[in-house]
Parts: C-alpha cells; sequence; structure tokens
C-alpha cells in the first residue's frame, strides 16, 4: 500500500513538473523589434504570441522557401544533379541587382538550391525557375497553386526571389510555409547548411557561400529549417523552426527594424521561452514599430 502511495505522489510530481515546463510566458513580457511575428507551438498549434498574424506584407527572400518547394515539386522531370546555366533573363526584378554568382556560370540543381536557401542568392533562385520543366511563367503559377494547397489563403507571389514587393503573405500563412519545408528534409537539411564551397562549370571557379542566418551556427540553437529576407518594403524578416525548451516551434519575424534586430528578437523569443522574459528592445526599435504599427491601424480603418 505504502508503495503504491508513493508511485501516486510521485507520478503527480511528474506530471506538475512537465506542466511547469511548458507553461507560456506572459506575452506581455515579450519585446520585439519586428512589426509583423508570430510564434506557434508546433505540437498543439496553439499560437504563443502574435502581433498582427494576419497583416498581409511583403516578405522579401523568404519566398525562396516557397520556391524551394516548387522545384522539389518537379523532380519527376528535373533531376538535382542536372547542371543547369545561370539564367535571369524573365526576371525583370533581376536588373542591375550584384551578385557573386556569375551570369552564364554552371552548378547543379541541388547546389542552386542550396544557394538560394543558404546564401540567399537571387540569381540562384531566378535561375531554378528560369530551368523549371514547365518555363518561367508556369513556374510562377505553380508558387500560387502551391501556396493554395498549404492553405496560405492570404499569399501571392510575382517572382522566385523576394525582390518585389508583390511578394507578400501574413505571419499566419508562413508558419505554414516553415513547417512544409523543415517537413521536407533536403530543404531543412540545406537551409541550414553554415557554409559551402561552390565549384562552378563555364568557367571552372570556386568560391565560398555562407548562411545569411548566423543562428545556424550557434551552438545554443536547435533548428530545424531557417530562411532570412530583407528589402525595404518588407524589412528584415526571419523564418524559423526550431526546438525551444523542448518546444517545436514556427517562429515568424517580419519588417524588423535594425540590421541585425530579427536575429536579436529570434534570441529574445529564446530568452521569453526560458526565463520568462525576453529583455528590452532598444528605444529607436520601439519607436520604428509604434510608427508602423500606426500605419496598419490606419490601414484597417480605411477598409
Amino acid at each position: 500500500m505504502r508503495t503504491f502511495f508513493v508511485l501516486v505522489v510521485l507520478s503527480l510530481f511528474a506530471s506538475t513538473f512537465v506542466h511547469a515546463q511548458t507553461v507560456t510566458p506572459d506575452p506581455a513580457k515579450l519585446q520585439l523589434a519586428s512589426v509583423n511575428a508570430l510564434i506557434m507551438d508546433l505540437n498543439t498549434n496553439e499560437v504563443l504570441y502574435s502581433r498582427n498574424p494576419d497583416a498581409v506584407v511583403p516578405i522579401a527572400s523568404v519566398t525562396k522557401m516557397m520556391t524551394a518547394l516548387v522545384v522539389l515539386d518537379d523532380l519527376d522531370k528535373a533531376s538535382l544533379d542536372e547542371w543547369i546555366t545561370v539564367d535571369v533573363a524573365q526576371t525583370a526584378e533581376m536588373k542591375n541587382v550584384f551578385s557573386h554568382v556569375r551570369i552564364g556560370s554552371q552548378l547543379q540543381r541541388r547546389d542552386m538550391l542550396l544557394l538560394a536557401l543558404m546564401a540567399s542568392e537571387n540569381r540562384a533562385a531566378a535561375t531554378l525557375a528560369h530551368r523549371y520543366s514547365g518555363g518561367y511563367d508556369a513556374f510562377i503559377k505553380a508558387m500560387n497553386v502551391k501556396a493554395a494547397a498549404l492553405g496560405m489563403r492570404n499569399s501571392h507571389f510575382v517572382e522566385p526571389t523576394g525582390l518585389a514587393a508583390g511578394n507578400v503573405s501574413t505571419p499566419r500563412d508562413l508558419a505554414l510555409l516553415i513547417q512544409a519545408s523543415a517537413n521536407n528534409p533536403l530543404i531543412s537539411a540545406l537551409s541550414i547548411t553554415p557554409k559551402k564551397d561552390f565549384h562552378f562549370r563555364s568557367p571552372r571557379h570556386v568560391r565560398a557561400f555562407y548562411n545569411t542566418n548566423p543562428l545556424v551556427r550557434a551552438s545554443n540553437w536547435r533548428i530545424d529549417a531557417s530562411k532570412t529576407g530583407f528589402t525595404n518594403p518588407a524589412g528584415r524578416c526571419l523564418l524559423l523552426q526550431a526546438e525551444i525548451q523542448k518546444r517545436r516551434l514556427a517562429i515568424v519575424l517580419l519588417d524588423s527594424f535594425g540590421k541585425r534586430s530579427h536575429i536579436g528578437d529570434a534570441d529574445r523569443v529564446r530568452r521569453w521561452l526560458e526565463t520568462g522574459s525576453s529583455g528590452a528592445v532598444h528605444a529607436s526599435a520601439l519607436a520604428y514599430v509604434q510608427r508602423r504599427q500606426s500605419v496598419i491601424l490606419a490601414s484597417k480603418g480605411a477598409l
């Protein structure tokens, strides 16, 4: 009888401990420099934090996650081992855009995909669309068909790189995109690759490229998939699926103020989940968020 009593007490203690481990901190204790954000527990589909989760906004190079999904959907007609030639002729947004990837040089499709996801190379993303089995226009159509299939109801794509402000989505939709990306083993692995030396042909040369997200090199992060982005209309953006406090999370951070503020926001999210408080955001970032919030509220009032 005593043994039974002890087992019951231990069971209750363990249950209480597990519950305490998964208690969500107060959202008011999380300060972010991102205007639009969403943090979702993917084990329970619980939204732990959101700010403007349904605001339709430009998403910059986060677009390349959708580009990658469409490329992989085409693999019954195209090989990852095929050498493809860099071509951006049909992507108007690429005019006068600098890149370390030379027009006319060649890489295997797998490495072109790695360049697009890891280093966010626009010429690589554009080339993947140009080398789509159905042609460039069919690729853009396939991006929107894929978005609809994933349930991304408020998203639209007009080109494969993210340079166009017409590539738009919401934090809630992008939580679906990062899940789909992380669930694909190849996209997951490529998106969190820290660095690679790429061997180009025509002409032959080697160049090193690095991941645009420094968190993939941080020992205190467990990241399943990642994509950064930046344009002036979109601000700094970061899309992550990661494990924090034994929770599998989708983290969407859009329109962040400051060159590294999206990375700082990710660290603040982790600190908030681990300690209950994120720490402060710089006053200039808070002022930016407040200004942008006013714009969003004014646009809602005008509808």
